[in-house]
């Protein structure tokens, strides 16, 4: 009888990759449109707390999203050696704003689910993949990392329970056809549980190298920290996660913020699990964020932390 051939192992789970949002899809939400020196700050403390990737902005219209005004004076003052400060862009004009702006890493988005991703940017998502073929070619010859998002992977407001299969097909198609270097496996209204993530990452892996798949949850429901561990036992080692819980999504009706990352970190270091930040430090930065946007954030380590 010959012995079954053992699964691949698995890399050992000593560090995880925070890749902070907060500044962006994390004021989006906000009903307060905050300065550009106020976000400027925000962003620099995140950076003196040791986050090495903070999403800066968007290069979208100030029209439909005024909190994201000013994105390219954000990204010109806070550009430093040895960080990433990706920033969102639309389409094509976004992209040329963005690089005039200095940017060296672009997010591009669509969803799992033809109806959000209409609701969210008026388009079917074989149109949106058409909008990257305008610009992301051009990215990427211009030497640009090129990060995509897709939405609605485990549930969407308007459709339900998302199939794994299409959720998979979508992101897969960014990684091949696009060319997208790093995929950020999304959960927009916060509804998936630890058995949804093992069965999306889980296929996903077998299609998109397991170092380039990140996880976004939403913690509408509690289950944000949960379906965290689910992935990095999968393998994944890029999470996702806001400044003080901030976050939500004006096309996501009752979807609650982002995980918070002192709520992550606090649980990663508990674990033994490096990520180079300063919990302290980062209590800081939500803190002054906290005071700017005029409420309590819904991070559960800022509300106990002293």
């Amino acid at each position: 009888m010959s012995e079954e051939t053992p699964a691949p192992r698995k890399p050992p789970l000593s560090r995880v990759q925070v890749v902070e949002v907060g500044p962006r899809d994390g004021l989006q939400n906000e009903p307060t449109a905050l300065s550009v020196d106020v976000r400027v700050a925000f962003v620099e403390a995140l950076l003196d707390a040791g986050l090495s990737v903070v999403e800066a902005g968007a290069f979208v219209s100030p029209k439909w999203v005024p909190q994201m005004a000013g994105s390219a004076e954000v990204l010109r003052r806070v550009q430093r050696e040895g960080v990433r400060l990706p920033v969102l862009v639309p389409n094509r004009k976004g992209y040329e704003a963005a690089r005039e702006a200095g940017a060296t890493e672009i997010a591009v988005f669509t969803a799992a689910s033809e109806s959000f991703n209409k609701k969210n940017i008026n388009a079917s998502i074989d149109e949106s993949f058409a909008r990257f073929a305008e610009f992301v070619p051009d990215a990427k010859a211009a030497g640009l990392r090129v990060r995509g998002y897709v939405s609605t992977c485990f549930g969407c407001p308007y459709e339900g329970t998302v199939d794994a299969r299409k959720a998979v097909e979508v992101c897969e198609r960014l990684f091949a056809q696009v060319g997208c270097d790093e995929i950020s496996v999304g959960d927009t209204i916060g509804v998936g549980v630890p058995t949804q993530v093992h069965e999306v990452v889980g296929r996903l892996s077998r299609v998109v190298p397991i170092d380039r798949i990140a996880v976004h949850f939403h913690d509408t429901r509690g289950t944000a920290l949960a379906n965290v561990l689910a992935a990095l036992g999968e393998g994944v080692r890029i999470v996702d996660s806001s400044a003080g819980g901030t976050g939500g999504c004006p096309y996501a009706p009752g979807a609650a913020g982002n995980l918070a990352t002192e709520d992550l970190v606090y649980m990663l270091h508990g674990m033994g699990i490096e990520t180079g930040i300063d919990l302290g430090k980062l209590v800081v930065a939500s803190r002054g964020l906290q005071t700017h946007l005029g409420r309590e954030l819904p991070g559960r380590y800022l509300k106990a932390a002293p």
